[in-house]
């Protein structure tokens, strides 16, 4: 099988301060960014994650959260220090949705909410397959 790779596009209603803000909220790091103004295509790294953000495009099938109402996607972020990570993005701007806590059938973890309207799960890296 060749390589496969799934990379999250996360379509925004304001693609530069959504770059800015995971930024300052995750740490990412701007891999490549095309265009100017509004209208721009980003690929931000947090680690070895890498993510897509782009100016929303309803015309073209492509909304925001914003323009949806809401999200039906959630991202999932793991980190070795969600309680940290989590701080971040809560002091940031982001909305607390649940605090970072233990789970009993997974990792330590906690939700926050970014000012575009994307949910992200923040934990600690788990494989289910092996409880760990």
């Amino acid at each position: 099988m060749t390589a496969v790779s799934i990379v999250p596009n996360l379509l925004v209603h304001d693609a530069p301060a959504a770059v800015a803000w995971y930024q300052e909220a995750f740490g990412a790091t701007v891999a490549f960014r095309i265009g100017e103004g509004a209208e721009i295509f980003a690929m931000l790294t947090i680690g070895e994650a890498r993510f897509f953000v782009a100016a929303e495009s309803p015309a073209l099938g492509n909304p925001s959260p914003r323009t949806l109402g809401g999200s039906s996607v959630r991202i999932d972020l793991l980190a070795d220090d969600p309680d940290r990570l989590h701080a971040r993005a809560v002091a940031a701007g982001g909305t607390l949705v649940s605090p970072v806590r233990d789970e009993q059938d997974g990792p330590r973890m906690g939700v926050v909410r970014d000012p575009f309207g994307h949910t992200w799960l923040i934990g600690a890296p788990w494989d289910p397959r092996t409880g760990g």
